[in-house]
């Protein structure tokens, strides 16, 4: 039986560090056209990565396997925020 708990701390960590180097990225002050093109890459993996931990969340929440969440494709994941607008 898989940990769910385990892999949740596991989705978090690599947030987190997403976001660690996201933050070393901005700390250059004037980012390079390289340093964009990794905040945009890091940032659409954020929101890939946050969706899957809403998903495992809710999953629990409703008595499901969190197991049964999975990455969704960022062109999906993008698409979010088109919709709420």
């Amino acid at each position: 039986m898989t940990d769910h708990k385990t892999k949740d701390q596991s989705v978090m960590a690599h947030i987190e560090a997403l976001v660690a180097e996201e933050h070393k990225l901005y700390e250059h002050g004037s980012p390079t056209e390289a340093d964009r093109e990794r905040l945009k890459k890091i940032g659409v993996e954020l929101d890939r990565f946050w969706d899957l931990l809403r998903q495992r969340r809710g999953l629990r929440e409703f008595g499901r396997n969190p197991d049964e969440a999975k990455v969704r494709p960022a062109s999906v994941v993008e698409h979010y925020r088109d919709e709420t607008t």
